[in-house]
């Protein structure tokens, strides 16, 4: 093919003419884009307002939030392409199949994202709650969308998958406000029952922690080969619940010596802290 002026200069009208019929279209596809960017900043701002302003769940509020932003986004992305001319059939066909195949490679991760939803949905249980789950204790620290993070009482991390999460037991011990110990004394049978048992309700009643209502209560809960044993079953507060736990345990053992009343050697707490 011979360069001649005449063919150069035919070129470059057709890409001249190309260039002023798509410019307009490119135009219009940025300022799509960009009043699009803005006008979703300014949609999260009013959502994120309303939904304080509702006093929605913290941790439902960002994730709705998200979804909505996130959606916003691929919308946008589908009418910019679109404004440049580009055919979405074909690239939502490609999506489509993608999608399906991500979602199969990654089912487990849908399980905890449902999870998820139905922990934030349902709320069986709320930031700085705490709960027994999956055999392990701990202080909720953050609600996440595929897990959730517990804080133990020995500063550790754990994450539960949210999936396993919502799908088996879980023990809210915060969502009453207050908790009830099921603590155990045995003692000999020799020993006088019933000034025992005065004995306990008067160091319950001396000590703060120990909630008046509902009433602690002093039973008998067996009789075995050596010794009488004894429930006793004090109210605290969530935030009281260990300490009272431990000075009832402590002032009741002392309590007892004093007056001369033998305590076998079994004490036990049958609740976990």
């Amino acid at each position: 093919m011979t360069l001649t002026p005449e063919y150069i200069t035919s070129y470059t009208d057709k890409i001249g003419r190309a260039l002023a019929d798509y410019t307009p279209r490119l135009i219009s596809a940025f300022a799509v884009l960009i009043i699009g960017i803005y006008a979703i900043r300014i949609v999260k701002r009013i959502v994120q307002k309303i939904m304080i302003k509702r006093e929605f769940e913290p941790t439902l509020s960002k994730f709705l939030a998200d979804i909505l932003i996130w959606a916003l986004r691929i919308l946008l992305f589908v009418v910019f392409i679109t404004r440049l001319g580009v055919e979405t059939s074909a690239f939502v066909a490609i999506l489509g199949a993608g999608g399906l195949a991500i979602g199969l490679s990654l089912q487990g991760s849908m399980s905890n994202f449902a999870g998820g939803m139905l922990i934030i949905v349902f709320k069986p249980f709320r930031v700085g709650d705490t709960i027994e789950a999956q055999g392990v204790i701990g202080t909720v620290s953050e609600i996440q969308i595929f897990v959730t993070k517990l804080l133990t009482g020995n500063n550790q991390t754990i994450f539960i998958p949210n999936g396993a999460l919502s799908n088996n037991t879980i023990i809210n011990y915060s969502m009453a406000g207050t908790r009830r110990a099921d603590l155990i004394f045995s003692i000999a049978y020799d020993a006088d029952l019933k000034r025992t048992k005065e004995i306990i309700h008067s160091v319950l009643k001396a000590n703060e922690k120990v909630l008046k209502q509902p009433e602690a209560a002093v039973v008998v809960t067996d009789l075995t080969d050596n010794s009488v044993r004894l429930a006793i079953r004090p109210w605290a507060t969530n935030a009281d619940y260990g300490l009272m736990v431990s000075e009832v345990l402590e002032e009741v053992k002392l309590a007892l010596q004093l007056a001369g009343i033998e305590t076998q050697p079994f004490v036990k707490e049958s609740s976990k802290k």
